[in-house]
């Protein structure tokens, strides 16, 4: 049975989905799918914090499917600008996973992390899944995973 690890960039998915088909993205349909005749090792949801109870009922909902969820505070700048960026916090732990693992799963579409996955897949010889919005994943992100896996139809509320 394949090891594999998680991890979604909830914000990034959240946004795709919404901009690309004005819908949510089905986790229970999703981790069905990841987790079919897989051992899962971890599996981290990467949310920011806004503290609003709509938010706190979909993150018990990621929990209750079997993701830890990991919480940065939304920031707002005098100027008005946002922060809020988990690409740090999820490349340390696809690092810490690699090893132990003979999968791992990224849902995003930022190209960001192909250096990260092309160093994962070379030298940990991990399979690499990206799951994405065909239309709003950077194409150098596809390239870099061994399986890119259409956010589409199946996968939606």
């Amino acid at each position: 049975m394949e090891k594999v690890a998680i991890f979604v960039d909830v914000q990034n998915i959240y946004y795709t989905t919404r901009q690309s088909y004005q819908r949510h993205f089905n986790y229970n349909a999703f981790w069905a799918q990841a987790t079919a005749n897989r051992e899962v090792v971890a599996a981290f949801a990467y949310a920011i914090d806004k503290g609003d109870s709509k938010q706190l009922g979909f993150q018990q909902i990621l929990r209750n499917i079997g993701f830890e969820v990991k919480l940065k505070p939304y920031i707002q700048r005098s100027d008005g600008s946002a922060k809020g960026d988990w690409d740090v916090g999820i490349t340390l732990d696809i690092i810490e996973y690699a090893a132990r693992c003979d999968v791992i799963i990224l849902l995003s579409g930022d190209g960001d992390f192909d250096l990260l996955l092309n160093k994962v897949r070379s030298n940990y010889n991990a399979i690499i899944e990206v799951y994405g919005v065909p239309a709003l994943t950077a194409p150098s992100l596809i390239n870099a995973a061994n399986r890119f896996i259409a956010i589409d139809e199946k996968l939606l509320l």
